[in-house]
């Protein structure tokens, strides 16, 4: 007689949704947990400093006095696009890896 290997009774099933609702329960907790999250990323030595929750939103722009130069509008420009450049690649990174083994869940990672 065969003998057939696959899940078995319904029990086995039980037990694939309930781990799969822990994970989605988890993920969802990271998710929240990255989204209350706040990087701090800076550019120009610190000249200017920009904080950024986990969502990419603006929570704070700091800007030094002597990084603002009436002649030179362009290098605070500058600063100011780097700064951000700088705290959405820490939170990419952070979400990568705070997310990454959920990412078959999710479909993938942006």
């Amino acid at each position: 007689m065969a003998k057939f290997n696959g899940f078995g009774g319904g029990g086995n099933m039980a037990q694939l949704m309930r781990q799969a609702q822990k994970m989605q329960q988890d993920m969802l907790a990271k998710q929240e947990e990255l989204k209350n999250t706040e990087f701090t990323a800076q550019a120009g030595g610190g000249m200017v400093e920009v904080t950024l929750t986990g969502e990419k939103k603006i929570v704070s722009l700091k800007i030094k006095p002597e990084a603002v130069d009436p002649d030179d509008v362009e290098m605070l420009e500058d600063l100011i696009v780097a700064a951000l450049q700088e705290g959405f690649n820490l939170i990419d990174k952070e979400t990568q890896e705070m997310m990454g083994p959920y990412a078959g869940m999710l479909g993938g990672i942006n």
